[in-house]
């Protein structure tokens, strides 16, 4: 993958430098052989203080000959600084010039070859260790608030991905040890570099909704099972997003309106439902299948702990007080409530 940090530790997967490769070691060559002709024409008119034990005349070619093996340090002795003045220039310009060009060819070769050579098996080793992971396109605030309401739930850091183009929120991310990947998740590559064929489920919130849905079509043709849950902010998109292949459509704005109309028929009631959105509220929504010793028995019998509310039969909502959760069958999905962590 990308991204150089852990997963996501930006290696192969994350932004790329807008600049061609080709241009970055033109413009390392560039400095490099600018530093060399600094130093070259320095020796040239100062060549009065070098003395040459061959014929005893410092040609240009000499010259050359001299800043070069003293960049390089192999320093044969048959050129060699006489004067203070030139002794002190190879001290001072020369030696830094030296060390300068070290440091640009060893960080070439650190760039272009070890680097992306390191960044390539270590993708290749996190990508093999992703199974039954969550993928979190855009790690804005909704992005941000639900990585960290799965942290509190019990998910593992390095099992959430994170997918974004912003590099400080991927920093973010990765602070709090998830994997991520710079890149654009509207493309079929990113989304196979973080292994979304073998996802546990996909939070999608881009900041747009145009880009959401886009998000969502892309996955869905990619991963047919993994459950989709994507956040949208204009009414008009919910039905998009749905035919777009989400399994889930989130409308921040219309639940904040849902909470602010029931605090008009009593405060307490949107603080209930704070707490049941909550890891942290008192109470919490749990969803799991129906167990082989509740079959037969009314949803308000279940005593598992929690308060069964609803049940999911054959894709269709079933509350506590219709006749359908009279009797739990195999198959069916309960939603309850259970106390909290508050």
């Amino acid at each position: 993958m990308s991204s150089g940090r852990r997963y996501g530790q930006f290696e192969t997967l994350t932004r790329r430098s807008g600049m061609p490769v080709w241009l970055a070691i033109t413009w390392r060559v560039a400095f490099v052989v600018g530093l060399i002709g600094i130093a070259i024409a320095v020796h040239w008119f100062d060549r009065a203080g070098l003395r040459d034990d061959y014929d005893g005349d410092v040609s240009f070619l000499d010259v050359i000959y001299f800043t070069m093996i003293s960049i390089t340090t192999t320093g044969y002795g048959d050129i060699a600084p006489v004067t203070e003045r030139a002794r002190l220039f190879d001290a001072l310009v020369v030696t830094p010039i030296r060390v300068f060009v070290v440091l640009i060819f060893v960080g070439t070769a650190y760039n272009f070859v070890f680097k992306r050579t390191w960044d390539v098996w270590r993708m290749r080793i996190i990508q093999g260790n992703l199974h039954n992971h969550i993928i979190v396109a855009g790690f804005g605030t909704s992005g941000r608030e639900a990585v960290d309401e799965l942290i509190a739930r019990g998910t593992k850091p390095e099992e959430i991905v994170v997918v974004d183009t912003n590099e400080e929120e991927l920093t973010a991310a990765e602070q709090l040890g998830c994997a991520v990947l710079c890149g654009d998740a509207t493309r079929d590559t990113v989304l196979l570099d973080v292994k979304i064929s073998r996802a546990q489920a996909m939070i999608v919130s881009a900041g747009r909704d145009d880009t959401s849905i886009l998000i969502v079509l892309t996955a869905r043709h990619l991963a047919h099972h993994v459950p989709i849950s994507v956040c949208v902010r204009a009414e008009d998109n919910e039905l998009l997003a749905r035919q777009a292949g989400a399994s889930t459509v989130i409308n921040p704005i219309s639940f904040a309106g849902l909470l602010l109309a029931g605090s008009c028929h009593g405060p307490n009631i949107s603080d209930y439902l704070s707490d049941l959105a909550s890891i942290h509220g008192r109470v919490k929504l749990a969803q799991r299948d129906v167990t082989q010793e509740e079959l037969g028995c009314s949803l308000a019998d279940i005593t598992s702990g929690g308060l069964g509310v609803r049940v999911y039969r054959d894709g269709k909502a079933f509350g506590f007080w219709e006749d359908e959760s009279q009797s739990l069958q195999a198959g069916d999905t309960i939603v309850e409530i259970m106390p909290g962590n508050g």
